[in-house]
């Protein structure tokens, strides 16, 4: 379902979205949106938390068994191991 909406360009480049508009997108003021220009000389908003929501777990498939946070865990203690030994 498209929804058209129309805002006015401000002072100092400024952009006031509708309340419709924010509250079915779910923003907030102090809310980070991430803007992408499209090649037709448009652009496209999406607030950082929903991209975040969007690319967690994105590279879940090509290593389901893969954990980064024990492999820096890992890493982090041969790291001290090493300079255990060094001492």
């Amino acid at each position: 379902m498209s929804q058209t909406y129309s805002v006015d360009l401000g002072d100092r480049g400024r952009l006031v979205l509708p309340a419709p508009l924010r509250r079915h997108l779910d923003l907030h003021p102090g809310d980070r949106l991430i803007i992408t220009l499209d090649p037709a000389g448009g652009f496209h908003a999406v607030s950082a938390r929903e991209q975040a929501r969007r690319l967690q777990g994105v590279f879940r498939d090509r290593h389901p068994n893969r954990s980064p946070v024990d492999e820096l865990i890992a890493e982090r203690r041969e790291e001290a191991r090493r300079e255990a030994q060094g001492q």
